[in-house]
C-alpha cells in the first residue's frame, strides 16, 4: 500500500469521507501540527463524543464533575485535530466553558465542511452562543450548502439552530432559506421537512446547566 493510499484511509477514519469542493476551501482551518497522544484521546475524546446530544442525568453530572478540568489547552488541542470525534468535543467543551472566542475556528471547521458527523455539534454550539457572528456562519453554511443536493452533510442541523436563534432573537433568517430547503430535501425521502427544534432545545437546557453549575 502507497503512502498516499494510507493517507486516504486515516482520512476517512478521521471522517473525510466525501471530497467536495467548496467556496470556502481558502480559509485556514485551525491545525495542531502534531497527533495527539493515545492518552489525551482516551481521557478527553472517547468518554465524550458518542454521548454529545444525550441529555441523561448521568451525561450530565460527568460534564459537571469533568468541567474544572477542561482548559484552553484541552478545547484548542481537540479542535485543532482532524478528527470528526475531537472536533465535536473541543466545540462542545467551548460552549459549556462559556468560551466564546472560538467561535471563528469553530464557524471555519463548519463552512469547509472537512469531517463527517460534527456539524451538527457546531450548529448546536452557535445557537448556544447566539452572537451576530455565530448568526452569520450559520447563515453562509445554508446559502451554499443547500444549493447543493448531492452533499448530505448537516442542513438539517443547522436549519434547526437558524430557527432557535430567529424565535430567540425575533429575526426571520429561515423564511429565505425555506424554498432552497425544500428543494434540497427531494431527493432525500428520509429527511423530514418539518424543522423542529425540540431536541436542539433539550440540548441547549443540558449545555446552560452545565454551564451554571459549581463543582465543590
Amino acid at each position: 500500500m502507497t503512502e498516499k493510499e494510507l493517507e486516504a484511509i486515516k482520512r476517512h477514519i478521521a471522517g473525510a469521507t466525501v471530497w467536495h469542493h467548496s467556496p470556502f476551501e481558502s480559509l485556514e482551518s485551525y491545525s495542531n501540527g502534531f497527533e495527539l497522544s493515545r492518552e489525551f484521546i482516551e481521557k478527553w475524546s472517547i468518554p465524550f463524543y458518542a454521548r454529545i446530544g444525550r441529555t441523561e442525568a448521568d451525561w450530565l453530572n460527568q460534564l459537571i464533575s469533568i468541567k474544572p478540568e477542561i482548559t484552553t489547552e484541552v478545547i484548542e488541542q481537540s479542535l485543532g485535530d482532524f478528527n470528526w470525534r475531537t472536533r465535536q468535543t473541543g466545540a462542545f467543551f467551548a460552549a459549556i466553558t462559556d468560551q466564546p472566542q472560538y467561535i471563528d475556528i469553530i464557524g471555519t471547521h463548519l463552512l469547509k465542511s472537512e469531517v463527517c458527523y460534527a456539524g451538527g455539534v457546531y450548529a448546536m454550539v452557535f445557537a448556544f452562543f447566539n452572537t451576530e457572528k455565530c448568526v452569520e456562519y450559520l447563515n453562509l453554511y445554508l446559502d451554499y450548502y443547500l444549493t447543493k443536493p448531492d452533499l448530505w452533510f448537516d442542513q438539517a442541523d443547522v436549519m434547526q439552530a437558524v430557527m432557535y436563534l430567529d424565535r430567540k432573537n425575533s429575526t426571520h433568517h429561515l423564511e429565505r432559506h425555506l424554498p432552497q430547503w425544500y428543494e434540497f430535501i427531494k431527493n432525500k425521502p428520509d429527511w423530514n421537512p418539518q424543522i423542529s427544534t425540540a431536541h436542539l432545545e433539550r440540548n441547549l437546557a443540558l449545555m446552560m446547566a452545565v454551564k451554571e453549575a459549581s463543582v465543590g
